[in-house]
């Protein structure tokens, strides 16, 4: 848990600062770091990006109303959302609405052609609601791993 800790915390740590951070030894920290790889807890190691620094980005929040797909329909929505970059998070939803996207956005204008262009073209979307953020007051990737008894 701690090695976990410690790399979503920084993950250009390299094994040997790794393992005085967590108080083992190198060669044990290596063989449990992989371990963690190997197992799929860590799928990937990426560089966060700050948004501010990005002028003009918005965050939005965009529920979809579906029809029901088929499973050829449901693959390619997926698809579609696989490689539209502005979509940055998918997720199936309790409620009156089905699916929810987090979407980057240049500008609001950029976003209603985005809406028109891009998402209700997909497969089954009906309609589309959204939120759009004014200020992020928290942020964080990391999970609190002690909490769900990870590994």
């Amino acid at each position: 848990m701690r090695i976990l800790e410690q790399i979503q915390k920084d993950s250009s740590l390299s094994t040997s600062e790794l393992a005085e951070k967590v108080g083992i030894s190198q060669s044990p920290c290596w063989r449990r770091l992989q371990r963690l790889r190997d197992e799929g807890y860590i799928t990937r190691e990426v560089a966060i990006l700050n948004r501010k620094k990005f002028e003009g980005s918005l965050l939005i929040y965009s529920t979809l109303k579906m029809k029901a797909l088929s499973d050829e329909k449901r693959a390619e929505f997926l698809r579609k959302v696989e490689v539209t970059p502005e979509i940055m998070e998918c997720h199936t939803i309790f409620g009156e609405r089905d699916v929810m996207l987090k979407v980057i956005a240049e500008s609001l204008e950029w976003y209603q052609q985005f809406i028109f262009r891009v998402i209700l073209k997909m497969p089954g979307v009906e309609d589309v609601q959204s939120i759009v953020t004014i200020t992020t007051l928290k942020e964080d990737t990391a999970i609190p791993v002690r909490n769900f008894g990870a590994v």
